[in-house]
């Protein structure tokens, strides 16, 4: 097992790259890139970084020259005959060849696009544009090249015996959560936590340790990279990057409404079994569900990513039985700013009553929080979204106001056409 904090300390290389795979990302990106490589292939979308967490002045702490090594060789990289064989023949979700022949020709030639990075009032304005299938690969990348040299700005200034005690306490914290964990009967949690992970060697020692402390308990991981290293099932769907494009490309109100159906009609050809899961949240969870298309019901489970997690179970628990569905026979899957006592209340409220699922993030991967001076490791909130496509804006609203996005004017038309009311105001850690 790799010695972080030695290898932390001796770190002296000209470059030491943060992200050494394109397979170094989530496994629903994967996904959802071969389903717009099918469907929507000449769409052009630009992505845009996003710091939520705005007291984090990422354009202060972070050299311009390392971020653009670091970006640059991101762009050198291309598919290893290792990394192309594993996803041409390896089993996903029980189904052999998850990937076309087709798909994969494509991202076997594949090098990243251009970026462009800018800096203004101490913060990196950093934006991907060109075709959907391409750019929308540098998400996941980009934000753990952020995050890392983040902590690489606050780790520089630490001596030796200080970085030692910093991964003893980390370790220990993360190990108490696991230990927090270990009674659940039933437990079935995956690693979710790349796109802003403290670095890869911290993921995969958590990973390491999910799978020493919790067993079957532990399901997989999103990261591509470390499930083919460890042998991990590759776990992920899809994201609210789908329906924000596809509705941005609506033409009209009528277009616009139908747009999230869509984008699961498409994935519905594409897709069976335990990849047919239903992320209503983007334009509003009990709107979406209340005018989906009956099929949609059969779907195997729901993902709940923002809003009070419970009372989004409580809503797809009777949208089920609405539809003459048995709630438990399916899953939900919780995904939004989890953290150990989190998942302990979530489990015992809705264990019996579905299939419960739990994708832990950030605090699995990058929990720090008091462990450096000043508080100086704990982490933020930062994104990277789509946030035009075809030169029309996108939005998203969440069952969460603060995580809204988009021109104010169109978030006022999607919240008419998609009928969403008054939203509960919740804090963005994560």
């Amino acid at each position: 097992m790799v010695d972080i904090a030695t290898r932390v300390w001796n770190h002296k290389w000209k470059i030491d790259p943060i992200v050494r795979s394109l397979i170094d990302t989530d496994f629903y990106k994967l996904l959802m890139c071969q389903s717009v490589f099918r469907n929507k292939p000449d769409t052009r979308v630009t992505f845009s970084l996003i710091n939520r967490s705005t007291d984090i002045r990422l354009a202060e702490l972070i050299d311009e020259g390392e971020l653009r090594e670091q970006l640059d060789h991101i762009r050198s990289l291309s598919l290893t005959r290792g990394e192309s064989t594993w996803m041409r023949g390896n089993t996903f979700y029980g189904k052999r060849q998850m990937f076309t022949p087709e798909f994969m020709d494509w991202f076997e030639a594949l090098r990243l696009p251009p970026y462009t990075l800018e800096k203004r009032d101490g913060q990196y304005e950093l934006t991907f544009e060109g075709a959907w299938p391409e750019v929308m690969l540098w998400e996941i990348p980009a934000l753990a090249v952020l995050m890392e040299l983040r902590g690489r700005a606050v780790l520089g200034e630490m001596k030796r015996f200080e970085l030692q005690v910093l991964y003893a306490r980390a370790m220990t914290k993360l190990w108490h959560k696991i230990e927090t964990l270990q009674p659940l009967e039933g437990l079935k949690v995956a690693d979710f936590g790349t796109r802003r992970r403290h670095s890869f060697l911290w993921q995969d020692w958590a990973v390491q340790a999910m799978q020493e402390g919790l067993g079957d308990g532990f399901t997989g991981t999103s990261n591509c990279l470390i499930a083919k290293n460890r042998d991990l099932e590759a776990i992920g769907t899809n994201a609210h990057e789908l329906p924000m494009v596809y509705s941005a490309l609506a033409e009209d109100d009528a277009a616009l409404a139908r747009a999230p159906y869509d984008v699961l009609s498409d994935w519905h050809e594409e897709h069976s079994g335990n990849l047919r899961i239903i992320l209503p949240d983007t334009y509003g969870t009990k709107g979406f569900l209340d005018n989906a298309p009956d099929w949609l019901a059969g779907w195997t489970g729901i993902r709940i990513d923002s809003g009070d997690p419970a009372a989004g179970a409580e809503i797809a628990i009777d949208w089920w039985k609405s539809r003459g569905e048995d709630p438990t026979d399916k899953l939900i899957i919780f995904s939004d700013g989890l953290d150990a006592e989190k998942i302990v209340k979530l489990h015992k409220q809705f264990a019996g009553r579905v299939k419960v699922s739990f994708g832990w993030g950030t605090m699995l991967t990058n929990d720090f929080k008091g462990l450096a001076p000043d508080n100086g490791l704990a982490p933020f909130s930062l994104v990277c979204k789509a946030v035009e496509a075809n030169g029309r804006p996108t939005v998203k609203l969440s069952d969460n106001p603060n995580k809204a996005m988009g021109p104010v004017d169109e978030i006022e038309r999607y919240k008419r056409v998609f009928g969403v009311g008054e939203q509960e105001r919740l804090e963005v850690v994560v």
